[in-house]
């Protein structure tokens, strides 16, 4: 999906092939995967304004786009706002379950799917070991990514309280990360800066040394032997008493999955206990690598100084894979199919995001604004031929002529 650098970018949303023929092209990226499977990954809405407002980072100004008119601006705004209007609609006529209980349920019911896991490793015979290791993969991953994404942007409650301590749970005690680093991270910078070269452009994810079928293939199943030692060199940037907390919150995550292998799955050694705790915890590691790339690397990005407004910058820079029953469930739909609908109304849940997806799909097409669209596999063909230029060369700051 890359942008060459001057050509002006499309403003028709179509389906993205493998040669991003949705708009101009481009590369880029970043490491919340590797830095932390809770990166949460994301950010929401003025139907919840709050999440719009990007962190304290330097160079945040929307300027003028030479050669586009002031009222530009003021036009994208309007758009912004109508969109918002609309979907402000959807939101208050939806019931609290709608909200939030068809995804608190989907985490209430993981948690309760534990003890079957557990109890099916104690099993000497194949398939019901294999049950019990992927019931604990899937399982692990809900908790993780669905739960600490969703808590990160305090989208399980309305009370701001109770959302920081659902995060400070899902985040810290079932990911093994920093819930303030991860949603700062995520939320400030990510969302905040989506696709903006140096801030949200997703390069954290890079590993340039690695080749292309290292990276895609084999070095997701890293992530949660890395996941905690980035947590761990985060914890330098809070303070002693929330690094305190995170220790104890990651100590006891970890723990308690080791001591339920041993006494109740019946693991004989401390090694084969921790061998099944990286195949469970690492059961869904290339999805979600591969589906933190696919969204944001290779769409337009853009100079600080010189980015487009937020209505043009989410839909130009952010792409939806198709509905995926197993990753609808353990991820969430805004990871997945309504990844748009999330970066513009970040504060939603999952199961909102997915009611929101026909209003906001069909007003971006009706405003000849891009809506990007691609398969898994076509994305995961995409990278392969074009992983130097994509995740090695440093990317080309898209053109924003033609953007009005």
């Amino acid at each position: 999906m890359p942008l060459e650098d001057g050509q002006p970018a499309r403003r028709r949303g179509q389906r993205v092939n493998s040669e991003v023929s949705s708009t101009p092209r481009l590369g880029g990226m970043q490491d919340s995967a590797l830095q932390g499977t809770p990166a949460p990954d994301g950010s929401r809405t003025e139907v919840m304004t709050e999440a719009w407002e990007p962190g304290p980072v330097p160079s945040d100004k929307d300027v003028t786009l030479t050669g586009v008119p002031q009222r530009a601006g003021q036009h994208e705004e309007a758009l912004m706002a109508e969109l918002s209007e609309l979907v402000q609609k959807v939101v208050k006529s939806s019931s609290w379950w709608e909200r939030h209980g068809v995804d608190i349920s989907i985490l209430s019911c993981s948690f309760l799917l534990l003890p079957a896991g557990f109890l099916c490793l104690r099993s000497d015979q194949a398939i019901p070991f294999l049950v019990g290791v992927l019931t604990l993969g899937v399982v692990h991953h809900t908790l993780t990514v669905k739960g600490s994404h969703l808590a990160s942007h305090n989208a399980l409650t309305e009370s701001k309280s109770w959302g920081k301590v659902w995060a400070i749970f899902f985040i810290e005690l079932c990911s093994a990360f920093t819930a303030e680093q991860g949603t700062y991270n995520h939320v400030k910078i990510h969302h905040g800066y989506t696709n903006i070269i140096g801030l949200g452009d997703s390069s954290t994810w890079k590993l340039p040394f690695l080749n292309r079928y290292v990276y895609m293939f084999l070095a997701p199943l890293a992530v949660p032997i890395i996941t905690p030692l980035v947590a761990l060199d985060l914890l330098r940037n809070v303070e002693w008493k929330t690094a305190l907390r995170t220790l104890c919150c990651m100590f006891l995550g970890l723990y308690c999955h080791y001591w339920l292998l041993l006494h109740v799955s019946g693991f004989q050694s401390p090694w084969s206990a921790l061998l099944c705790m990286l195949l469970t915890r690492s059961l869904l590691a290339h999805p979600y690598i591969h589906v933190n790339i696919f969204q944001h690397i290779g769409l337009p990005m853009f100079a600080a100084d010189r980015k487009p407004k937020r209505i043009h910058l989410m839909s130009l820079g952010v792409l939806n894979l198709p509905r995926n029953a197993l990753l609808d469930w353990s991820f969430g739909h805004s990871l997945i199919s309504c990844h748009v609908e999330h970066h513009l109304f970040p504060s939603l849940s999952d199961n909102m995001c997915l009611k929101i997806k026909p209003i906001v799909s069909q007003y971006l097409k009706q405003k000849k604004l891009p809506y990007n669209e691609d398969t898994y596999t076509s994305r995961l063909r995409l990278f392969l031929q074009r992983y130097e230029e994509l995740m090695v060369q440093a990317p080309p700051i898209t053109e924003l002529v033609g953007i009005q």
